[in-house]
């Protein structure tokens, strides 16, 4: 078990962990003038603004000024909806004239704040950018604009037997440009990849209202700086993506699915081993769920997949999905998968089931996907999404419950719970704390940053920090990011050097000043 005790000096505290307020006195504030001004760019439904010139009621501003878990709350006083990549170019022009903080949103299904407001900047939403602009059914290239939404785009391209390279739970709300910029992970990555290899080009409107068109449809273009791989991640900071080129993968001819419960988690990784070597090329997911998720799932209405019996005193559960071409070829794999992990003479699984229909393959996502909802029903989610070694993943979630606990804070009157869940094939964890009563100060701080600091320990001397570690946790492996595929946004501004170097991150400053010197875009986010 890893242990960080509370031994860190002070003096080390106060400089690496510090909340610094970003400043704003470089921007203006929407006023009346600005109002007409954009009332020449947009239609009058386009411009939503509680200033008396158009006076929207409140109720309508709230959407845009709040994320999704009602954690992060923005200030905005004006929402502008362009329809076209041309009316966004002019808002920005003009925004860089006038020195107006812009604030590009899309779903607003993020979860750290990226896509709100902190203080007066103006939110611009893609949501009325929603064409799909072309389709090649015979290579899979789609190109649309950054406001279509992801499961739209999935329906469309269906019919031509082809799907997402990417699939979210948030998939019936967040948008493409969205995902794109915060780099989106999702259920499909350990198959398809990330978005760094599946984005092949984007339009772009930069700081100063130019629109970057490196919309290119080509598979291979090796002509120097691939310069669309800064937007991917960088979360309007340094431009608003407007339209991308997508490669769609083949829709698979066979999918099927297995949940399997497990003694215990030290049986995960041997798991994930047989399994890759079993399945091979189908496997396309491989996903963990902890023993409080799947009791919460099962309160929350969600399966049950397996009987209690059955289930017994099982520590946790896999979920496993394989796509491919052949569906004898591949439930024949899948049955002497589970004949060899049953008939075993240690065996890694307590028990399982194979999805028998397409209700039951949906059933058994369900119990994953609704994971999420399930956490906003209990109370207000502390979400940390992070990259650790995936042999640390359940060591990860036992370290915090046990710190909320030596504070007082882990029981109905604080910390009600502590879970985790993710994608083993990719390293990723979904840490989920659940506040019962909501958001508090002294909650965070007992969480900040020492969950910053477990996820990335190996970095720090030890002259400054004193942790304790089993022989499974040295500090040579411990490489884990403090953000796997939700971005920095606000949330994490003053984490990011937990992940990054201080020669790494003065080099995000200089690429950032390059394309932002008025600092007018999406100010307050990634950089601390």
């Amino acid at each position: 078990m890893l242990r960080l005790r509370n031994s860190i000096r002070p003096a080390f505290r106060s400089h690496r962990w510090v909340h610094n307020i970003p400043s704003f006195s470089h921007l203006n504030s929407v006023n009346e003038e600005d109002l007409a001004h954009f009332s020449s760019i947009l239609a009058p439904t386009s411009i939503l603004s509680t200033l008396p010139s158009i006076s929207t009621p409140a109720d309508d501003i709230a959407p845009y000024n709040v994320d999704w878990m009602g954690k992060y709350h923005g200030q905005a006083n004006s929402v502008l909806r362009p329809r076209t990549t041309q009316q966004v170019s002019e808002i920005v022009k003009y925004c860089a004239q006038r020195k107006i903080g812009i604030v590009p949103q899309g779903g607003n299904t993020g979860l750290v704040g990226g896509g709100i407001s902190l203080e007066k900047e103006i939110v611009l939403s893609l949501g009325a950018m929603n064409n799909v602009r072309s389709f090649d059914p015979v290579s899979g290239i789609l190109v649309a604009d950054a406001g279509c939404i992801l499961q739209s785009l999935s329906e469309y391209i269906a019919p031509h037997n082809h799907i997402m390279p990417l699939d979210l739970g948030a998939k019936g709300s967040c948008q493409i440009g969205g995902n794109i910029s915060t780099n989106a992970g999702g259920l499909r990555l350990l198959r398809y990849g990330s978005l760094h290899g599946t984005v092949l080009g984007l339009e772009v409107v930069l700081p100063d209202g130019t629109i970057l068109d490196q919309l290119s449809t080509l598979r291979k273009d090796n002509t120097g700086y691939d310069l669309k791989q800064l937007f991917i991640g960088g979360e309007g900071t340094l431009g608003i993506v407007t339209g991308v080129s997508i490669l769609t993968p083949p829709a698979p001819q066979a999918t099927n699915n297995i949940f399997l419960a497990l003694p215990h988690f030290d049986n995960v990784l041997p798991l994930f081993q047989i399994v890759k070597r079993q399945l091979g090329e189908i496997m396309s997911a491989f996903e963990y769920i902890d023993r409080t998720a799947y009791d919460m799932g099962l309160q929350h209405g969600l399966g049950p997949l397996l009987s209690a019996d059955e289930v017994g005193d099982s520590q946790c559960f896999v979920l496993v999905e394989t796509s491919g071409g052949n569906q004898d070829h591949d439930l024949e794999k899948l049955n002497n998968l589970l004949e060899s992990l049953l008939t075993a003479d240690e065996p890694l699984i307590n028990t399982g089931v194979l999805s028998q229909s397409p209700t039951q393959f949906n059933s058994i996502w369900a119990l994953r996907e609704g994971l999420t909802e399930c956490v906003q029903k209990e109370g207000k989610p502390y979400k940390y999404d992070v990259s650790v070694p995936l042999a640390d993943f359940q060591k990860v979630v036992d370290a915090v419950r046990e710190r909320m606990i030596s504070k007082g804070l882990y029981g109905d009157h604080a910390i009600s719970k502590v879970m985790g869940y993710g994608h083993v094939g990719d390293g990723n964890l979904h840490l989920n704390v659940i506040a019962k009563h909501g958001y508090r100060p002294e909650l965070e701080a007992a969480l900040e940053p020492f969950i910053y600091e477990i996820v990335c320990a190996y970095r720090f001397s030890r002259k400054f920090i004193n942790v304790t570690v089993d022989e499974h946790l040295n500090s040579a492996d411990r490489k884990g990011s403090v953000s796997a595929e939700h971005g920095i946004g606000s949330m994490k501004r003053d984490a990011l050097h937990y992940s990054k170097s201080d020669v790494s991150i003065d080099w995000m400053r200089k690429i950032k000043q390059v394309f932002d010197p008025l600092n007018i875009m999406n100010p307050g986010k990634i950089l601390p």
